[in-house]
């Protein structure tokens, strides 16, 4: 009898600006998260998109492109919008009946286990006001211990040379003096320095990416 081969499972993580570097780190910090037999994860470049969001604009421009790769997509069983912001997160779930995570909800949501009161660390300044109406939104304005940010690009983070250590400085800030006992990284291109990170500060550090990959592999095994 000829056996049938069972569908793997495959996760989209999609990169809604157009830096393939940023792409090139997703793909770096899920390797630990790929196992033998284990759903795979396909990586996509929205190649409409900024080279970085780094706006509210930047956010609305790539909401209806991230929809309508979610909606025509046809292999995926889960998809993951990773950038900090979540853009297009709620039009993409009303587009498509599998699940769809948003890397800042789940990088939340798993500091929240992790730790009593979290800190942020953003890429700008300007980032900040977009993240502190998504998390009044979420109800958990009260569990953030504080948001600093490194005043750099999205680029920057992925590929700069100082970016480490810019993140230990900012990192001990939200420890020391705002009182954060976890950290969440506050941009998908910060994604290779978390281990280093973690190592620096002495207490939890959450890659946005990794956590939304752990659910979206828990989702469909049980799905």
């Amino acid at each position: 009898m000829q056996r049938v081969s069972k569908h793997q499972q495959t996760i989209m993580v999609i990169n809604p600006n157009s830096n393939p570097v940023v792409t090139r780190g997703l793909e770096a910090a899920l390797v630990p998260l790929q196992f033998a037999n284990s759903p795979t994860f396909a990586f996509h470049t929205l190649a409409d998109g900024p080279i970085g969001i780094e706006t509210q604009a930047d956010m609305e421009s790539v909401t209806m492109p991230l929809r309508k790769l979610v909606a025509a997509d046809t292999s995926a069983d889960a998809f993951i919008i990773a950038c900090y912001s979540d853009p297009g997160l709620h039009v993409c779930r009303e587009a498509s009946t599998r699940p769809v995570f948003g890397i800042a909800e789940a990088g939340v949501l798993s500091a929240l286990a992790r730790g009593d009161r979290f800190g942020v660390i953003a890429i700008k300044q300007r980032s900040i006001a977009r993240h502190m109406r998504y998390l009044r939104q979420m109800g958990l304005t009260s569990r953030l211990a504080g948001e600093r940010p490194l005043e750099m690009s999205v680029a920057e983070t992925a590929t700069g040379a100082t970016t480490l250590q810019r993140m230990i400085e900012i990192g001990r800030l939200l420890r020391d003096d705002d009182g954060a006992n976890v950290i969440v990284m506050g941009c998908a291109g910060m994604a290779r320095h978390r281990r280093p990170l973690e190592d620096a500060l002495g207490i939890a550090v959450i890659d946005p990416t990794q956590a939304a990959a752990v659910m979206a592999l828990g989702a469909i095994a049980v799905g």
